[in-house]
């Protein structure tokens, strides 16, 4: 896996990946940024999100969940003093369906955790204390 971050100007870096797609990279208003991109860390957190929700999702379809939307939400705290990394995340999944198994997202979620997502398991790992929930929303039937 590679990456190339290019300085474009001020605070602002344009990442690239080596699947060939980019984002824009912006320091706080603080350091000069202009709110034109995510800060890293915030990209960090996505990029959590994004690896558990690809888990999560992969999972409920081979478990065949009728599911219709699955949004995860997270929030993180950071140290006070620098380096400030993540000292604890929250990842707090909706998961939208018809006749949803509560097992299904249930074990979902903590293989995602415990086995399968790279980015959370590294966190942990690093001393990140991480915390995963789940509600569901159960569809009416369809064709009702």
């Amino acid at each position: 896996m590679k990456a190339t971050i290019k300085w474009v100007d001020g605070v602002r870096f344009l990442a690239e990946s080596g699947s060939g797609h980019s984002i824009t990279l912006e320091g706080p208003e603080s350091h000069g940024g202009r709110n034109t991109g995510m800060r890293p860390m915030e990209l960090m957190l996505a990029g959590l999100g994004g690896c558990t929700s690809f888990d999560v999702m992969n999972i409920l379809k081979k478990s065949r969940q009728d599911v219709t939307d699955c949004v995860g939400n997270l929030s993180a705290e950071r140290a006070d003093s620098v380096p400030a990394v993540f000292t604890k995340i929250s990842i707090h999944f909706l998961v939208t369906g018809y006749n949803l198994k509560h097992s299904a997202v249930e074990r979902a979620v903590a293989l995602s955790a415990e086995k399968f997502c790279s980015a959370s398991i590294m966190l942990e790992q690093a001393g990140v204390d991480i915390s995963h929930s789940f509600e569901i929303v159960e569809l009416k039937a369809k064709g009702v």
